[in-house]
């Protein structure tokens, strides 16, 4: 007995077409619909609940930014969602590799003498200052609670009343601005960031 062939689910096809072609409301009924699927693709790589949540957010956000490169007829949109789930989890894991690293090497850098008379160090301790100045309040605030008062991502959230997931965000956000300014001042990972360790 030949199995009957199924047939394709008009409304879903609906939606896949009404999405690629900017429906807003067919972004709303994707995401009530695969919102789930794409969450639990990155629980499933992803140790942190708060994680998971904002790579969900951000692959229907690169979805619908880039839906003109969706095709219908190639492909379901829960398969070319889950495509761009997975991309962005790697993308998140490197880039929380990146800050480990970055973050590691701060800390473990040694304490200068109290009074050091090194220039160079009086200069690279002033450079970051101006460096974390310049940028946003936001992610100012939480680089100076995480560096100087030593606090966790979690305690930043307790005591600032920012989500976790924002409180990554901003951190992250500072240290890449960071890390670019030392790499321009060709400085990392070299004495440059002993300043930021002198300035804790």
């Amino acid at each position: 007995m030949t199995a009957s062939r199924q047939e394709p689910d008009p409304a879903v096809d609906d939606l896949d077409r009404r999405f690629q072609a900017g429906d807003d409301v067919a972004l709303r009924e994707a995401y009530d619909r695969y919102g789930r699927a794409v969450l639990h693709l990155a629980t499933s790589m992803l140790a942190n609940r708060s994680d998971a949540e904002d790579v969900t957010q951000a692959t229907f956000v690169a979805a619908w930014l880039g839906r003109d490169t969706f095709d219908p007829a190639k492909g379901s949109l829960i398969g070319w969602l889950l495509g761009i789930g997975r991309r962005k989890v790697i993308d998140r894991m490197r880039a929380s590799a990146r800050e480990t690293r970055v973050v590691e090497t701060v800390r473990q850098l040694p304490e200068p003498a109290p009074a050091d008379p090194d220039p160079d160090r009086v200069v690279d301790r002033l450079v970051i200052a101006d460096e974390l100045a310049r940028l946003p309040d936001d992610q100012r605030r939480m680089l100076e609670l995480a560096f100087y008062d030593d606090l966790t991502h979690q305690q930043i959230a307790t005591v600032t009343g920012v989500p976790l997931g924002t409180v990554k965000s901003h951190i992250r956000r500072g240290m890449a601005s960071l890390k670019r300014r030392w790499e321009v001042d060709g400085a990392a990972p070299g004495p440059r960031p002993a300043g930021l360790s002198g300035a804790r």
